[in-house]
């Protein structure tokens, strides 16, 4: 597999499910890799959550998310990037939602976006500035025995 066949880049608008392109897209991706069926369903919701904080948190004037996708023999890695507002400290490490639930009245039901990520990717990256954020996601496929 050259490096080009090892890439693939989506751009998606900022639309009600679009986020379910992109995990529709994770999918082929995944299963072409030979990840198993819960591996696959593992990538497919943390590329939908990665999405939605994108949507509805990054306030970006362009109305976009670009995913880059890059395939490794033992491994998928996805870099979700929006040109937003970015993300503040205590928004990555949850004492934001937890130290305010009047923020999200709702909050057993929501909030819980990058603690999932987290819990089912093997690597979690998140980069994030004025101008935008990038979230880098790895997930390994499991050992498997003979």
């Amino acid at each position: 597999m050259s490096d080009k066949e090892k890439k693939v880049l989506l751009t998606i608008p900022m639309y009600p499910d679009m986020e379910l392109a992109a995990a529709k897209t994770a999918s082929v991706l995944a299963e072409l890799k030979g990840f198993d069926e819960g591996e696959v369903e593992e990538i497919q919701l943390a590329i939908i959550e990665t999405c939605i904080n994108a949507f509805e948190h990054s306030q970006s004037d362009e109305n976009e998310v670009h995913i880059q996708f890059l395939l490794e023999d033992d491994q998928l890695q996805f870099k979700i990037t929006d040109r937003g507002v970015g993300i503040t400290s205590d928004t990555l490490d949850g004492t934001r939602l937890l130290g305010n639930p009047g923020l999200h009245p709702d909050l057993p039901k929501r909030g819980r976006g990058l603690q999932i990520i987290r819990s089912l990717m093997d690597e979690v990256d998140i980069e994030t500035s004025p101008d935008g954020t990038t979230v880098s996601v790895i997930k390994r496929k499991k050992e498997t025995t003979p």
